[in-house]
C-alpha cells in the first residue's frame, strides 16, 4: 500500500511549492542586467548576455539529475541546499570581476541552484495531488512565471537606489530565504499505487524503459519544438519588432509585457484545461495557437496588430506547454519515475534556448529560425494528433487525465 499523507502535509508542500517556485523564477530578471555587467566589466552586452544561455543549459541539466537528489536526500533537503547555492551564487556574481567569473557564477552555479529546486519541487507537488495535476502545475509555474515579473520590480527599485552590486547582494538574500523557507513546508510523496485502468498506463516506466518507447523521443521533440519557438521569439521580440516588423523602439519594447501577460495566461488556462479534457489534446490546441503565430510572424502583412498577435500566440503556447507537460509525462509513463522521465525530455529547453539563435546567426537573420520553427511545428502538431499511449492494448487510446 502506498503511505498515506494529510491533506495538511499536502496543502503545505503546495504553498512552500509555490513560494520557492517564485523565488526561483527570478533568474528572468537577467536582462535587467546585462548593460550595467557589460559597463563594469567592459565587455560587449552580447558577450555578457551569452551568461543566461549557460544559465539556461545548466538550469536543464541539473533538472534531469534532481530526481537522483531527491531519492537519496528527499525533497525538503534538496530544496534547501538549492536555496543557499542559489544565494552564495547571486553574492559571488555580485563580485564577479571577468567575463569567465561571471559566465561560473551567473551562468553555471545560478542555472545548476535553480535546476534543482525547480522541476524536484514541481514534480513532487503534482505527485500528491493526482486528481488535480493540470491545476497544481498551474500554481506551481505560474508562481515561476510571477517570480519574473514581481522581482522586476524588486531588481529594478535596488539597481536604481543603491547599485549593481547591492542589489545581486540583496536579490539572493531574498531568494535563498524565500526558497529555504519553501523547502522546509515540504514533504516527499508518497510512491504512487498503480491503477489498472483504461485511462492510465498499465504500469511505472522507469527511465530507461521509457526510453525505449517511440512515444518518449516524440514528446521530448513536441517539447523541443515548443521550447525554441517560445524562449527564441520571448528572448529577442524587441529586436524581432525593431528589425523585422520595422516598428519605433517603444512599440517593440511593448511586446515584453504582452509576452508575460500571454505567458501566464497560457499556464492557468491550458493548466487548467488539462484536468478536464486529454492532455495530448491541450498540447494539440497549444502548437496550433504557436503555428498561427508563427505563420502571422512569416506571411501576414506585418503591422503593430500582427506583431502583437504573433508574440501573444507564441508566449501562450510556451507557457501553457511548459505547465501542462509533466503531468502529461506521468499519463504516458506514470507517477513515480515523473522527475527522471521528464528531467531527460526538459533538457529540451536548454537546446532549445539557443538553437534559435545559432540557426539565425548562421543563416542571416530571423526568417531562418522562423522558418525552422514552422517545420517542427507542423511535425509535432501531428505527432500530438496521433500520439497513443505506450504499451499493450492502451494504444489505441489517446492520452486522458488522470481524473480522482
Amino acid at each position: 500500500m502506498a503511505t498515506q499523507i494529510s491533506n495538511r502535509d499536502r496543502l503545505f508542500t503546495l504553498l512552500g511549492t509555490i513560494i520557492t517556485q517564485f523565488a526561483l523564477g527570478s533568474v528572468y530578471t537577467w536582462s535587467l542586467f546585462n548593460s550595467q555587467l557589460a559597463d563594469k566589466l567592459s565587455e560587449p552586452v552580447s558577450r555578457v548576455a551569452f551568461s543566461f544561455g549557460i544559465l539556461s543549459l545548466a538550469l536543464a541539466v541539473a533538472s534531469s539529475l534532481s530526481g537522483k537528489l531527491q531519492e537519496r536526500f528527499g525533497v525538503r533537503k534538496v530544496t534547501i541546499c538549492s536555496g543557499l547555492l542559489l544565494g552564495a551564487s547571486l553574492l559571488l556574481t555580485a563580485h564577479a570581476s571577468n567575463l569567465i567569473l561571471l559566465y561560473v557564477f551567473a551562468g553555471l552555479l545560478v542555472g545548476f541552484a535553480d535546476g534543482t529546486g525547480y522541476l524536484m519541487t514541481l514534480s513532487n507537488c503534482v505527485k500528491l495531488f493526482p486528481e488535480r495535476k493540470g491545476l497544481v502545475s498551474a500554481c506551481a509555474i505560474g508562481a515561476y512565471g510571477l517570480g519574473s515579473l514581481g522581482f522586476k520590480y524588486i531588481n529594478m527599485y535596488f539597481l536604481t537606489n543603491t547599485g549593481l552590486e547591492n542589489t545581486f547582494n540583496t536579490w539572493g538574500v531574498i531568494a535563498m530565504v524565500m526558497v529555504i523557507l519553501g523547502g522546509l513546508m515540504m514533504k516527499d510523496a508518497p510512491k504512487q499505487e498503480q491503477q489498472n485502468t483504461a485511462e492510465t498506463p498499465v504500469r511505472d516506466y522507469t527511465l530507461a524503459e521509457a526510453m525505449k518507447c517511440s512515444q518518449f523521443w516524440m514528446l521530448a521533440l513536441v517539447f523541443l519544438t515548443v521550447c525554441m519557438s517560445g524562449l527564441y521569439v520571448i528572448g529577442v521580440a524587441k529586436d524581432i519588432g525593431e528589425s523585422y516588423v520595422h516598428l519605433p523602439m517603444a512599440i517593440a519594447a511593448t511586446s515584453v509585457a504582452i509576452i508575460a501577460v500571454a505567458n501566464l495566461s497560457g499556464r492557468l488556462v491550458l493548466g487548467v484545461l488539462s484536468d478536464s479534457i486529454s492532455r495530448i489534446k491541450v498540447i494539440a490546441i497549444a502548437l496550433f495557437i504557436c503555428l498561427i503565430g508563427v505563420c502571422a510572424l512569416l506571411f501576414a502583412h506585418q503591422s503593430t496588430v500582427s506583431f502583437y498577435f504573433a508574440v501573444a500566440c507564441i508566449a501562450f503556447s510556451f507557457g501553457g506547454t511548459i505547465t501542462v507537460f509533466p503531468s502529461l509525462i506521468s499519463d504516458f509513463f506514470g507517477l513515480n519515475n515523473l522527475t527522471k522521465n521528464y528531467g531527460l525530455i526538459y533538457l529540451g529547453f536548454g537546446i532549445g534556448s539557443i538553437v534559435g539563435s545559432i540557426v539565425a546567426s548562421l543563416f542571416g537573420g530571423f526568417a531562418a529560425t522562423f522558418y525552422l520553427m514552422l517545420g517542427l511545428l507542423v511535425i509535432s502538431f501531428v505527432i500530438a494528433l496521433t500520439i497513443k499511449l505506450p504499451g499493450s492494448p492502451q494504444d489505441n487510446l489517446p492520452a486522458q487525465p488522470i481524473m480522482a
